[in-house]
């Protein structure tokens, strides 16, 4: 029912920019998709930001007999069974207009905290609380499952975390956790910036190229050099691999965007014709979607039987109390193959492997996109931000301990994901009955739902919520500096940093759930760190070396979404050495 719902909100094929398809997956390790194309919209309400929502549902005189259809047939299959829930008509032909994350925005100011969004026999519960956001992720974790994500994703993922079944998940994730270890994460912080030098490099040698005489500036679409900088990362991270996607083009990368494209495909498509017998044999884009798997198996059972090859199994401490800074192979693959105890066949390794591949590195491209988005706008947060880094690095590289100094940098990687969560939904299915809590303005008995129930906890409303924020729509990266105690709202216990102390990133525990950009629960993503600390090695050094500003308006910036929130056409943008670095 994705595909349907995806589809309701005018569902194309992602743009080929630059080399690749921009194309999004996320979920419980780095984040999964539905996807839409929109032309980037203001509302007349909102100044500060762009490609918000737009308050303009039709009133009901206007709808078409589509929406009519629809409605009538809400009302008869499930507008009983509602109890106290409100219950959102979806006028279908406007969401053939925008993401739907957008009409569920509308929605929310219109009926509350959690309503009933319905098309006609199917219909989706969403919730946009924190209170209520916490009892399914937290408090009853283990009630839910992804639901239609994993059929979705099986194909493609395996048994990978995000579409594994529950043991499954249970198990892999109490081996797969333990490798994101401090002393893995502070050498990973060197591969972070050494990915990020050849960036800066390449930039560099293209101004050199243009004949750079201290005034030219570079165009550059960023997105997409974000999202080959992204992809190296996970390559040598997490299975020692160097896809080297920055300075070339190989069968494998081809590969991987190929999967990503059909991934998305498959989450946005009314029919899962997939299935249908011989379809893999007889539909060009699924023979296509086939051999590009083989390409990609093919090169992580290699990794996989070369790790295996060089194996020197012992425990889990003693595996984290390695020397990862000076390891020839600090990556995650290695710390999998080594640990004692967790023996596992090649084809689950590969499924993680696969896993992190798809959906490791759309997110960080999406933040990196976004955060430039926001400081080309507000040119004072670009100053103090690059005066942060001078003061911080100089010119000297990154390590984990500037990182920890570079505060501001990390405020605005995290407001980026705030302003443009990704993924904006996350999509959960009730295994059994269960009661939801009222949340703000909500019926204080709660709400009951029964099995079966598909849930969207829509994390760009909470993020954008006026009852949780204030100016939810402004770029505030000092906003997760301030306390704000709550007297007004019954459950909610406020946003608070010292209450999740030592930790680098605003998260969950401190804003007390209205706050998601990597989930929360026993199901979170366990590479929020790592992505984290990626984007902002990444930004750091941009700001280091490069003044950045956006080729057009802002306005002219079109939005793709899909569990991520990407452009349609790139973020072009003109880049110029920075004047201070002659």
């Amino acid at each position: 029912m994705i595909a349907a719902i995806s589809n309701l909100s005018a569902v194309t094929e992602p743009n080929l920019h630059s080399k690749f398809a921009s194309v999004s997956l996320s979920s419980s390790i780095f984040h999964l998709p539905l996807s839409v194309h929109i032309r980037n919209s203001e509302p007349k309400r909102i100044s500060s930001i762009r490609c918000q929502s737009i308050n303009d549902n039709k009133p009901k005189s206007s709808r078409n007999l589509l929406d009519n259809a629809s409605n009538l047939l809400t009302n008869f299959l499930s507008g009983e069974s509602t109890g106290s829930m409100p219950i959102a008509e979806g006028a279908v032909s406007d969401l053939f207009d925008r993401p739907l994350f957008f009409s569920l925005y509308d929605w929310f100011l219109e009926h509350g905290s959690v309503y009933k969004l319905a098309f006609g026999p199917k219909a989706f519960v969403v919730v946009s609380d924190p209170i209520v956001a916490r009892h399914i992720l937290r408090e009853n974790a283990f009630s839910y499952d992804k639901g239609v994500l994993a059929d979705i994703l099986e194909p493609i993922m395996g048994k990978g975390l995000i579409p594994a079944d529950l043991d499954t998940w249970k198990q892999r994730r109490r081996v797969i956790a333990p490798g994101f270890h401090t002393a893995y994460l502070e050498a990973m912080v060197k591969v972070f910036t050494t990915c990020s030098e050849r960036t800066i490099s390449k930039f560099n040698k293209i101004l050199e190229g243009e004949g750079y005489n201290g005034q030219k500036a570079i165009e550059l679409d960023l997105e997409a050099e974000f999202s080959s900088l992204a992809l190296d990362i996970i390559g040598l991270s997490v299975f020692n691999y160097d896809f080297g996607s920055v300075t070339k083009e190989s069968p494998v990368i081809k590969a991987v965007y190929g999967t990503l494209f059909e991934a998305e495909h498959r989450s946005t498509f009314y029919i899962p014709y997939w299935k249908i017998p011989l379809a893999r044999w007889i539909v060009p884009r699924q023979r296509k979607f086939q051999d590009d798997l083989k390409i990609i198996n093919t090169c992580l059972d290699g990794l996989i039987r070369n790790a295996k090859d060089s194996r020197q199994e012992t425990d889990v401490e003693k595996l984290q109390q390695r020397d990862y800074l000076n390891l020839k192979d600090a990556s995650l693959l290695r710390f999998l193959v080594d640990m004692r105890g967790a023996d596992v066949d090649d084809r689950q390794l590969r499924d993680d492997l696969m896993t992190m591949l798809i959906a490791g590195h759309e997110t960080t491209a999406a933040v990196l996109t976004w955060a430039v988005f926001l400081l080309a706008q507000n040119p004072a947060k670009m100053k103090k931000a690059q005066a942060e880094v001078d003061m911080v690095l100089g010119m000297g590289r990154p390590t984990l301990e500037s990182l920890k100094k570079l505060q501001y940098i990390r405020l605005i990687v995290v407001e980026a994901l705030r302003l443009y969560p990704q993924p904006p939904l996350l999509i959960r299915r009730a295994l059994k009955s269960d009661v939801l809590p009222g949340g703000h303005n909500g019926d204080k008995d709660g709400y009951a739902i029964p099995a079966g129930t598909d849930v969207f906890i829509s994390v760009y409303n909470l993020h954008r919520s006026p009852y949780f924020w204030d100016g939810p729509h402004d770029f505030e990266p000092e906003r997760f500096l301030v306390q704000r105690k709550n007297e007004e709202i019954e459950g909610w216990a406020g946003f608070d940093p010292s209450r999740s102390p030592g930790a680098l990133y605003p998260n969950e525990i401190i804003s007390d759930f209205a706050f998601l950009p990597f989930g929360g629960g026993p199901r979170k993503c366990v590479g929020d760190q790592f992505a984290l600390m990626e984007s902002t090695v990444a930004l750091a050094m941009l700001l280091q070396n490069f003044d950045v500003k956006l080729k057009g308006t802002p306005e002219s910036v079109e939005l793709v979404t899909g569990a991520t929130i990407h452009t349609k056409n790139g973020l072009w943008c003109n880049l110029r050495k920075r004047s201070n670095l002659h």
